[in-house]
């Protein structure tokens, strides 16, 4: 729980295939085929049913695995990635001859996955040339760079759900009760276990009410009374005060970029659904009751009396 929700950063990640999707319609055993020619610098290092598994293949294997493993030895590595490959290759031989890609449902599952490929390849390739360091510095220089410094301060609370709850809680403390303890024994809310620490923050951080009261407190102050907020009843204290600088780019750079690429993917959808044809239908398949929305037309101008005739002399 926290005091104000934050936009999750992290960009979806599409589905990865777990089956081939140039899958062809296979009928029984197949026929046994001549081995494909190999590209030079390529050797097969494995055939399964005649499927080659190229030296390149494990090398596309690897860039997938996380980033933790990739340094691992590659004579170490290869033999493993190779084994679970010969496995997979294995059983998708075994699918297609009990003819599974044939079955509804799993082609069905298999045009998901390929859908959501595609859509991750797509935007990938959107918004690759407009999220680059660059672009991020911009940003950096526009929005945080130049922003004055902010105070901040360090602060503890225990939050509890009821105000006779946050008023005990407040009763102990005024009765000398260390603050840290009753927010361990007490608190519902985030950083208990630390005695009810929130750390530094600036007024943005938190919802206005619990922000309001905080930065009316001075160091070793208590709220004079429960605060009460969106999450529940607050007791706070404030530790200390401080007044901070910017952070600087190598800080918040990541976050920087996750919110470009946000915006960028939001930007890319946009696009992509105005260049579509896209026709909508009731959930029972039958076409909306079209809706009349043309304004009613404007009454007709009154008709202008005719001008009188020139007279003659």
């Amino acid at each position: 729980m926290t005091l104000r929700p934050r936009l999750a950063h992290p960009l979806r990640a599409g589905l990865a295939l777990a089956v081939a999707l140039s899958i062809a319609p296979a009928f029984g055993q197949p026929a046994p085929q001549p081995a494909p020619a190999t590209p030079p610098g390529d050797p097969v290092v494995a055939r399964v049913d005649g499927e080659p598994i190229l030296l390149s293949d494990l090398a596309s294997a690897v860039r997938d695995l996380p980033e933790e493993l990739r340094g691992a030895p590659t004579q170490m590595l290869y033999p493993l990635l190779l084994d679970q490959m010969i496995a997979g290759r294995a059983v998708t031989a075994a699918a297609r001859r009990a003819r599974l890609d044939q079955d509804a449902e799993v082609r069905a599952r298999i045009r998901r996955a390929e859908e959501q490929e595609l859509q991750q390849a797509w935007l990938s390739r959107e918004i690759a040339a407009r999220v680059d360091d660059a672009a991020v510095r911009a940003r950096y220089d526009r929005e945080i760079a130049g922003r004055p410094a902010e105070e901040e301060v360090r602060a503890r609370h225990i939050l509890v759900p009821t105000e006779s709850e946050a008023r005990a809680a407040l009763a102990e403390i005024r009765g000398g009760a260390d603050f840290m303890a009753v927010a361990q024994r007490r608190s519902t809310g985030p950083g208990a276990r630390e005695g009810g620490d929130l750390g530094f923050f600036r007024r943005a951080d938190m919802v206005p009410e619990f922000a309001e009261a905080a930065f009316q407190l001075q160091p070793g102050q208590v709220s004079e009374n429960p605060v009460r907020s969106p999450f529940g009843w607050h007791v706070i204290k404030v530790e200390e005060r401080r007044t901070a600088a910017p952070p600087p780019f190598e800080e918040v750079s990541q976050a920087l970029r996750q919110q470009l690429m946000e915006a960028e993917v939001q930007g890319a959808v946009e696009r992509a659904r105005a260049e579509a044809r896209i026709e909508r239908f009731n959930l029972d398949g039958t076409a909306p009751r079209a809706i009349d929305t043309a304004e009613p037309p404007a009454p007709a101008a009154p008709a202008r009396p005719a001008a009188p005739a020139p007279q003659r002399r």
